[in-house]
């Protein structure tokens, strides 16, 4: 039985794709009315702003981050694979055509108003990588694990930036080395 897909997701898979490929400010409502097929009064129906669409679509993206990191650790027995596991991840994603970089970064860069509404999604998100790092960090038995975690959160964010930046052939190629080398380094 095929389910047909509603003007709502029509609206918000055209937005998520569009905006993930060429930025938010590039992409205006009329761009993905025309190309979800629907008419701007139905986009506004479901969103009443492209603030709201925008915002639904980092709330989307954090929830698929964090889906996607359990998927990837899930068989890793301990916390510093965990750690290399997410990062063997993040260097095979960076290196494909498919990756343009992280949401949450880039509509921090193209809205950097701190109380713009994505902003504060963004800021939200990153705050909470921050701190799960730091709680591997510590289960792993980092000497510092708010250091390590800041490091290695400093790794994923230059990861995405590169793969935006250079496209798949990009400085990330060696990611998880690095990360490796860190996670070595702060566990003695």
């Amino acid at each position: 039985m095929k389910m047909d897909i509603t003007p709502k997701d029509k609206v918000f898979k055209t937005a998520a794709r569009l905006f993930y490929q060429h930025g938010y400010r590039a992409i205006g409502v009329d761009t993905i009315a025309a190309e979800a097929g629907i008419g701007k009064m139905t986009l506004y129906r479901h969103y009443p702003s492209k603030d709201d669409l925008i915002v639904a679509y980092l709330k989307d993206s954090n929830e698929v981050f964090w889906n996607s990191f359990e998927q990837i650790t899930k068989n890793a027995p301990t916390p510093r694979e965990k750690l290399l596991a997410f990062f063997q991840s993040l260097q095979d994603y960076v290196k494909t055509p498919a990756c343009y970089g992280c949401p949450f970064l880039n509509v921090a860069t193209e809205y950097p108003e701190t109380d713009y509404p994505g902003h504060q999604v963004a800021l939200e998100h990153k705050q909470s990588v921050r701190v799960y790092f730091r709680q591997l960090a510590k289960e792993a038995g980092a000497t510092k694990p708010e250091e390590l975690a800041d490091q290695l959160f400093l790794l994923t964010d230059g990861a995405y930036m590169a793969s935006r930046m250079f496209g798949a052939k990009n400085p990330a190629a060696q990611v998880a080395r690095a990360a490796q080398i860190l996670i070595d380094s702060a566990l003695g």
